[in-house]
């Protein structure tokens, strides 16, 4: 392989490639990126034998060839380098790099660990907003369960039967987030029981979205994202683990509830402020309804006590609720409505929030039981 391309050319593939392979553990060959010269492109891959990463990039080539590199190694290399042209080539098992007076060789991989990433099956291909589908990640990530061992570890997208409509939501089995759309294009990609993405591949794939539009499908293996001019393609299993029935949360709304309209502004100036008196055993702030005042604080054996009032438009009998202080202001801080309207349905059972500028997105808190002076215990969603 010999080629010489300029470093902000394919800067960010590299980078993309390094961000998907495993730092230290791993096979070897799991930590490498593979450099494929043919006809004046330059292919840059990477996998942790799940997600794939493939890109695409001119560059002027002399011989072609496919070499793998350490991935960490050459990626630190190269984004310290200055801007400007580079010239990469092999000699034997050797990679020598060349910009200027400086020179670098890096030991490479045996070609024939090299296997095939797979193909973007072009047909049928829905375009979906890089934009839009990067800020529904954002307003569910923070739901998604940590733990890989459980079924709430996914981003679930839906299609709905006889619409063009898709539901994309998360849960960790305290907060329930939604984002609700209607895509004739996606729709039909998602099959009867839609897909699952886990929340590593998540993190990743809302790095690799920009702006622009995507080109997005499903074959019987995995989920394909590509970017607006093809030349970058990311790639994930498909699972298939059984997903809790998120439904079944509705059905709590549909008795007699309490409602609070709040300024979403005030409401955050105020927790963020109580949040300060919040210890490691006492994380929660106390909301009590008195006509149309909400009463607000919070109290810590060593941090003191904190208490303020606002102004709200409230319909119910609820008397009090307790939330863990920095759960609501995570909620708060993904809704664009600057008035929210809390739905209570009693002490212990789900608060769904919504906002009249979020007519597609809502969350669902579970409030907490709390012996006011020493602890609290999560109420978890049933």
């Amino acid at each position: 392989m010999h080629l010489t391309v300029t470093k902000e050319a394919i800067l960010e593939g590299v980078q993309k490639a390094a961000s998907i392979i495993p730092a230290k553990t791993g096979a070897a060959f799991l930590r490498t990126i593979w450099l494929e010269n043919t006809d004046s492109v330059l292919h840059i891959m990477s996998t942790d034998s799940k997600l794939e990463f493939f890109g695409s990039y001119p560059v002027q080539s002399q011989e072609q060839g496919l070499v793998g590199v350490q991935g960490r190694s050459f990626h630190d290399l190269f984004r310290r380098l200055p801007p400007g042209e580079i010239t990469l080539r092999t000699d034997e098992d050797t990679l020598l790099l060349e910009q200027g007076r400086r020179k670098y060789k890096l030991p490479t991989f045996d070609a024939t660990w090299f296997q095939p990433f797979s193909p973007f099956p072009a047909e049928n291909a829905a375009t979906w907003s890089g934009a839009e589908l990067r800020s529904i990640i954002d307003r569910i990530l923070f739901c998604i369960a940590d733990d890989q061992t459980d079924s709430m570890y996914y981003l679930k997208i839906t299609p709905l039967p006889d619409s063009d409509k898709i539901e994309v939501c998360g849960l960790n089995g305290h907060q329930f987030a939604m984002v609700s759309l209607e895509h004739p294009e996606i729709h039909p990609q998602l099959g009867e029981e839609g897909v699952l993405i886990a929340k590593p591949y998540l993190i990743e794939l809302k790095k690799w979205l920009t702006e622009k539009n995507i080109a997005f499908t499903v074959d019987q293996k995995r989920l394909f994202f590509t970017n607006h001019n093809s030349t970058e393609i990311f790639s994930l299993p498909l699972n298939y683990d059984q997903y809790p029935n998120y439904n079944a949360f509705f059905t709590f709304f549909e008795g007699e509830t309490s409602r609070m309209l709040v300024d979403k502004e005030e409401l955050l100036d105020s927790l963020e402020r109580l949040l300060i008196f919040n210890t490691e055993t006492q994380r929660c702030s106390y909301f009590v309804f008195d006509d149309q005042e909400l009463i607000i604080y919070s109290q810590g054996p060593d941090t003191g006590e904190a208490t303020e009032s606002l102004p709200i438009e409230f319909k119910g009998q609820l008397d009090k609720i307790i939330f863990p202080t920095k759960n609501v202001i995570d909620v708060l801080n993904h809704f664009q409505s600057p008035v929210v309207e809390f739905e209570y349905t009693n002490t212990n059972g789900p608060c769904r929030i919504t906002g009249e500028d979020d007519p597609d997105y809502l969350v669902i808190i579970m409030p907490v039981q709390l012996d006011e002076e020493t602890y609290y215990t999560d109420e978890p969603m049933e």
